[in-house]
């Protein structure tokens, strides 16, 4: 009962809903560094991870109340076509207009239930361009098909395999806010893995989306009817994605721990 009351509170330390430049920087590196196959597959789970509101669980290899999005579980679409993503060409997927992720064992969400993205206009910061890439890269490395293979799993050059974990996550985060310094108004310390779900949140709420249409898309428990319904209807979310990236650039008033500059 007590393990119960305390997933229902708020945690007394809350991540900071990081701006859209950290991820920008962590893409930017993996643009430049195409040879690592892990850092690209991190840079597109993030990428993901930020558009459609995911928990750790969901986007990582790791133990959790949810499980990990699987190849399976990812819609391509040119137009009203959906892709098939066995057959289509590279290309096909790549220039794919709309993309969608179906819920099968995640948390808080009806299993079946799919949400999507259109392109955000950016040719590397793009849900659906990260989905094609991921689609791309797990195909080009199986023999066989495997439906349940994790999106966050790269095949590395030296023949090993590579599964994204939240400590992964968080790594990144740290560094690319370093990087980024003081300006965004708060330090390493205060993000985590779990930053994304809080910074895509927080984007489309600065990019003036409703906050009953942000609890829907995140999964926060509200209206089971309204949820089932928003979140299913393609011309809403057709340009979220676009919004998110031009709301998602922000900085925090920073606090006492926030070093001058």
């Amino acid at each position: 009962m007590l393990n119960a009351y305390s997933k229902s509170d708020p945690p007394p330390n809350r991540v900071k809903p990081i701006p859209v430049q950290v991820i920008r920087r962590i893409i930017f590196l993996a643009k430049n560094n195409p040879q690592d196959e892990a850092l690209v597959m991190e840079a597109d789970m993030i990428a993901l991870a930020f558009f459609f509101l995911l928990r750790p669980g969901e986007y990582t290899a790791t133990k959790s109340e949810s499980t990990p999005f699987e190849f399976k579980d990812v819609q391509l679409w040119q137009g009203r076509l959906r892709l098939d993503l066995l057959q289509a060409t590279e290309a096909e997927l790549l220039a794919a207009s709309f993309c969608s992720l179906t819920f099968d064992k995640q948390k808080n969400a009806q299993r079946g239930e799919t949400i999507g993205h259109s392109r955000s206009g950016d040719s590397d910061f793009c849900p659906v361009r990260c989905l094609a890439r991921r689609i791309i890269h797990i195909r080009q490395h199986l023999v066989i098909h495997h439906p349940n293979t994790p999106l966050a799993t790269a095949y590395l050059r030296n023949g090993t395999k590579f599964s994204l974990t939240p400590s992964h996550i968080t790594t990144s985060l740290k560094q690319a806010v370093t990087f980024l310094g003081p300006t965004l108004g708060f330090v390493a310390s205060d993000v985590s893995a779990r930053s994304l779900r809080a910074a895509g949140a927080n984007a489309l709420l600065c990019g003036g989306v409703d906050t009953d249409v942000i609890r829907l898309l995140g999964r926060w428990r509200s209206d089971e009817m309204l949820r089932y319904l928003h979140t299913s209807a393609e011309p809403l979310m057709r340009n979220f994605a676009s919004q998110m990236l031009s709301g998602g650039a922000f900085t925090l008033i920073p606090n006492q721990d926030c070093p001058s500059f």
